[in-house]
């Protein structure tokens, strides 16, 4: 389970769907009770209150939320829906496709590509040096969308979403393509924050892109910040 700092203030938890219920039944436990749930007006988070009033706002992974019914059931059965997921991955040292039903990768295709760092030098070394890197970097996002095109595209009907990461310029070059737009249009807003992509780095992708992101803020720092 994963934690950062919130802007804001409190921190960021990740929650696996397999364990969302059970994290609920913690913070009940740990804030004397459930004191209030409200859905955010777009659906696309909650915001549960503890009884002594702490905080966890609820952002799950794919929203929107149901609009109706008990909140708290209705977000762990959402992130507990089997989905079919593309997957896209690219960095400048190299990309991913893949597809996933659930936690599952189906499909694959991994590869890695030399893209030189930056020349510290000036001049007319330097000029060439980054002509040679900028070849090496459309030829890697290139080669991405060229899979994304063999490997997603042909599956997009059967896609409930598609999941990007790695470096944005990166990712937004190699789906720049007309053809690539049905692939644009199923993207979600979050972005994975991946090293350069590997099979086993795309393995892992589903530990961040089912994953519900609770913002959680304690009683203390909500009335020091109040």
């Amino acid at each position: 389970m994963g934690r950062q700092p919130a802007a804001g203030g409190g921190r960021w938890v990740e929650i696996p769907p397999e364990r969302l219920e059970r994290w609920f039944a913690g913070f009940a436990d740990r804030h004397g009770g459930i004191g209030g749930v409200e859905r955010d007006p777009d659906l696309r988070f909650l915001s549960v209150l503890g009884v002594d009033g702490a905080l966890a706002e609820c952002h799950p992974a794919f929203p929107p939320l149901a609009g109706d019914g008990d909140p708290l059931p209705a977000l762990v059965a959402h992130a507990a829906r089997a989905r079919r997921v593309g997957v896209l991955l690219v960095r400048l040292g190299g990309y991913a496709a893949g597809i996933f039903d659930g936690a599952t990768l189906v499909a694959s295709k991994v590869d890695s590509r030399l893209v030189h760092g930056r020349n510290k030098a000036g001049g007319q070394s330097a000029q060439r040096f980054a002509r040679r890197r900028e070849g090496q970097a459309r030829q890697l996002t290139d080669a991405a969308a060229a899979v994304a095109e063999r490997i997603l595209l042909p599956e997009v009907k059967t896609l409930d979403a598609v999941v990007l990461g790695g470096d944005r310029a990166a990712v937004e070059a190699a789906l720049a393509a007309p053809p690539l737009a049905p692939l644009r249009a199923l993207a979600v807003d979050r972005f994975l924050t991946v090293p350069d992509p590997r099979l086993a780095v795309l393995q892992a992708a589903p530990d961040a892109f089912r994953a519900t992101r609770i913002r959680v803020v304690d009683a203390g720092d909500r009335l020091t910040r109040g």
